[in-house]
């Protein structure tokens, strides 16, 4: 029997916890039956990743189809899942694990920012004059992640017809919220959509809440808008849909998931990966000899 085995980031939120969970259950009747499906998270929440492998074997697995519901692949997707995976492999020496990838650079996600702007009131064929969009992501220390969240705000750019549309972070890199929102200020704005480039809710997204508050307090000649993060989105579903069937069909394109030099980075890191760290960190991996992994707070 094979298995599907969803891997949520987990938080210290238990609504964003609960999220995830709901999510997977809405998923499951589009899922073929015959595959055993399953839910676990990598930190702050139970069950771990190891645990929910464990669980896919008692319950008759033969082959464990790994898939990381995270949105840009970093330190989570290419160091923490891999290394779980590799300890399942020595301790189930007769399973076979394949791993898919997380969502990356995927253009159902672009539809559903799209579809979020449009829910927030935006008229993203003609937007108003003055309008600033700003995507907003998790922010790391891992370039590969930082960079991809620019390529998706220059596609999002060139999709719709806003002149301004801008990347930011919550935290760990520049730009941070406050400097993009400056900036698309000093660029003449007098309307800012902030889209949240996350999966559910959490600390961060109820943090972003107050701080969108605060910005109206201090910009008062601004409307400032908060559009909705992914959540249930069905397009959400139809992205994980795709990982499952490439992964399924052994079709898990190459990249620094199932990269060689992953092998090294652990011997620079703790190889298991504890659940004490708050969320603004991230990690180094770099396609060298000298793989580094350093937390930033």
């Amino acid at each position: 029997m094979k298995a599907v085995l969803f891997v949520g980031h987990g938080s210290r939120d238990p609504e964003g916890n609960e999220q995830v969970l709901k999510f997977i259950e809405n998923m499951k009747p589009s899922i073929d039956d015959s595959l055993l499906v399953e839910a676990c998270f990598l930190e702050f929440e139970l069950p771990n990743i190891l645990q929910g492998l464990e669980a896919c074997v008692n319950k008759g697995a033969s082959h464990i189809v790994v898939i990381p519901i995270m949105l840009l692949p970093a330190g989570h997707s290419k160091i923490h899942i891999p290394a779980a995976i590799d300890e399942a492999k020595e301790k189930y020496p007769h399973i076979a694990f394949t791993y898919g990838r997380p969502i990356g650079v995927h253009d159902l996600a672009l539809d559903i920012c799209t579809n979020r702007l449009v829910e927030a009131g935006e008229k993203i064929d003609d937007p108003k004059e003055h309008t600033a969009v700003i995507l907003l992501g998790r922010g790391g220390s891992d370039p590969d992640a930082n960079s991809d969240l620019y390529k998706i705000t220059r596609l999002l750019w060139e999709r719709l017809k806003y002149k301004i549309i801008e990347p930011a972070f919550m935290g760990v890199t520049d730009p941070l919220i406050r400097e993009s929102i400056e900036r698309c200020i000093k660029l003449g704005a007098k309307r800012v959509v902030v889209v949240p480039y996350f999966l559910f809710t959490g600390i961060l997204i109820k943090r972003l809440e107050r701080l969108m508050a605060d910005f109206q307090t201090e910009f008062p000649s601004v409307e400032f808008v908060l559009a909705e993060y992914f959540g249930f989105h069905p397009k959400l579903e139809l992205i994980l849909h795709d990982r499952i069937a490439e992964a399924l069909k052994d079709e898990v394109k190459m990249n620094c998931d199932t990269c060689l030099y992953r092998l090294e980075a652990m011997e620079h890191i703790d190889h298991h990966h504890h659940h004490d760290h708050d969320h603004d960190h991230g990690h180094h991996h770099h396609h060298h000899h000298d793989v580094k992994t350093e937390h930033v707070k």
